[in-house]
């Protein structure tokens, strides 16, 4: 049984553990915190995490600050599965854990989920639809079953948003290679809006344009209105931009009005943009990060770093690598996790000109054991 201390990669040490087989424990989950234990939306992850696997043990203490996870076997499933994420945080934040489990299930995955939509916290749902979607496709090799569909918007606090996913299963992954970034050729994006004016979208994305449109011709930004059943339980409004490169990357940045935040809810994200609450400057600050994002280099944002090097490990034993830009704090972590779990190390090999890293292992050569030979 592997053991780890505190709050930190929640996530990516339930989905190694989910994958690997192996029982872990965590203690010391916020011992020194006004309010120790498990968080709701952790808990919610568990009970996520329950119905797509069959056997999983899950032991809490009383007080929450300590965790037994015994993994079971994925199972998948058809349609019927719901699951309410809750306020806490997004749909983001639970589809990254369920996109990698759902590719080693036993059949493929067809789930509704029920929360916020969109934040300044997690990666929103367009992200997820435009960006991390195609980028799965390409790195398992799979190009049917990858589908959401956002049936309703929800904004914080009180979310009401809902979202149809569906995910597909793999026999086992191909090598991975993505080393070339390529020149940003086109940027896309949706500006959405939801229980305020229609004409907010149409700020948002004059304030994007007044930026790209500088440095890039080709900006075509689509509006989604919601209104009634669709616009879920509270008001707002935000941005997703994405550039495509011309080797075929693509890299997102994101930004929502914080019309609302709501207690704990939005304390995260709540101190950068208080007060940025006028559509104009919403399309600015998305445009901003999204060039930030392109500067930084890499064949994947800095949100999807984490996801790609996960993918790499657990791949063929051949050799696999990847061109990412400088590693986020949650990319290093992974990083230890991958190591811990599946006994893979990367060798990263950095190159001065371009600021990149370049990031290469021979995979753990993990198997879908539940999955039928065709």
């Amino acid at each position: 049984m592997l053991r780890f201390r505190g709050a930190q990669c929640f996530r990516t040490r339930l989905v190694c553990a989910t994958i690997s087989g192996r029982p872990i424990r965590i203690d010391d989950i916020r011992a020194d915190d006004e309010n120790p234990g498990l968080r709701d939306y952790e808990a919610s992850l568990l009970r996520l995490l329950e119905k797509v696997t069959n056997g999983c043990v899950i032991e809490i203490n009383e007080t929450g600050t300590s965790l037994r996870y015994k993994p079971g076997f994925v199972t998948g499933g058809g349609l019927g599965i719901e699951h309410d994420c809750g306020t806490g945080r997004a749909i983001g934040w639970f589809l990254e854990p369920l996109a990698c489990l759902a590719l080693w299930g036993k059949k493929p995955l067809t789930i509704t989920l029920r929360g916020i939509t969109n934040d300044n916290v997690d990666c929103g749902v367009d992200v997820w639809r435009t960006v991390t979607f195609p980028l799965l496709r390409q790195l398992t090799g799979v190009e049917d079953g990858f589908e959401l569909k956002v049936v309703k918007r929800g904004a914080p606090p009180l979310g009401g948003g809902e979202v149809l996913v569906r995910l597909p299963v793999v026999r086992h992954l191909p090598p991975i290679s993505l080393t070339d970034e390529g020149m940003v050729k086109r940027i896309r994006g949706v500006a959405y809006s939801a229980r305020v004016s229609p004409q907010a979208s149409n700020r948002m994305v004059d304030g994007a344009r007044g930026v790209l449109n500088e440095l890039l011709a080709d900006v075509y930004i689509f509006t989604d209105h919601m209104t009634g059943a669709a616009s879920g339980a509270s008001p707002g409004y935000g941005i997703t931009l994405v550039a495509e490169t011309t080797s075929g990357r693509l890299l997102a940045a994101e930004a929502a009005a914080a019309l609302d935040r709501g207690g704990a809810a939005g304390a995260a994200g709540a101190a950068a943009d208080a007060e940025e609450v006028v559509p104009e400057d919403i399309g600015q600050r998305a445009a901003h990060l999204l060039l930030e994002e392109v500067q930084r280099g890499g064949v994947v944002d800095s949100s999807h770093q984490g996801l790609v090097l996960l993918l790499c490990a657990l791949g063929p034993e051949e050799l696999s690598e990847v061109r990412l830009g400088p590693l986020t704090p949650h990319a290093v972590r992974a990083l230890r996790h991958i190591r811990e779990f599946f006994n893979v190390q990367f060798n990263v090999r950095p190159e001065r000109e371009s600021q990149t890293i370049f990031l290469s292992c021979v995979g753990a050569g993990i198997k879908n054991l539940s999955k039928k030979v065709q």
